[in-house]
């Protein structure tokens, strides 16, 4: 363990892996502010010193995931024209995929720590929204490159590739494979319906 009065480098990443490897290995229910500052080696009362409790560190989890995933998506407009644009959306979308359904299921079981990520996100903190702007965004820049047909609805395809990775976080297991082949045939579809 630490010692007492020592400050910990990236205090936060190390709280927030911990809690997500208690969540992979024994689930929700295990997730205490005790169990997880004995999983990141800290003393037990650290969480409440940095967080007003254990709702305020599940939304700022939750956000802090979400904001790695709007990161990476944030990056796809600047790939248009480069690489294929299957494989460009389907690098992006495994990586939002990459969050883990426990920590997303978290927003769902704890009332207040949902509302507060809600309340995050109406205020500009990223989220879903970001996440389809970005790839709007990319779609756009391909569709004026001439690299997907130039009828595609890319707000439509946009929504509807966010909103099955929506669902597929919320029906997912932690430690389960992403569904690699079903996304491929779903970005298919969406961008050639022929």
């Amino acid at each position: 363990m630490s010692p007492r009065g020592v400050a910990l480098p990236d205090l936060r990443a190390r709280l927030f892996d911990a809690a997500e490897r208690i969540l992979t290995r024994d689930g929700a229910a295990a997730l205490t502010s005790r169990a997880i500052t004995a999983e990141a080696d800290c003393a037990k009362g650290i969480l409440h010193t940095h967080f007003s409790g254990l709702d305020e560190f599940v939304a700022e989890l939750v956000l802090d995931r979400f904001t790695r995933s709007a990161t990476l998506a944030a990056a796809l407009p600047a790939r248009a024209g480069g690489g294929p644009v299957v494989g460009n959306l389907m690098e992006a979308a495994l990586g939002i995929l990459s969050l883990d359904p426990g920590v997303v299921g978290l927003a769902v079981t704890r009332p207040a720590a949902a509302q507060r990520v809600r309340e995050a996100w109406a205020d500009g903190a990223p989220g879903w929204d970001a996440v389809q702007a970005s790839i709007g965004a990319y779609l756009d820049a391909e569709k004026s490159l001439g690299r997907i047909r130039p009828g595609t609805d890319t707000g439509s395809v946009a929504l509807a590739l966010v909103g099955t990775l929506h669902h597929l976080l919320m029906t997912g297991r932690p430690g389960a494979a992403a569904p690699r082949e079903q996304l491929e045939r779903l970005v298919h579809a969406l961008l050639d319906p022929s």
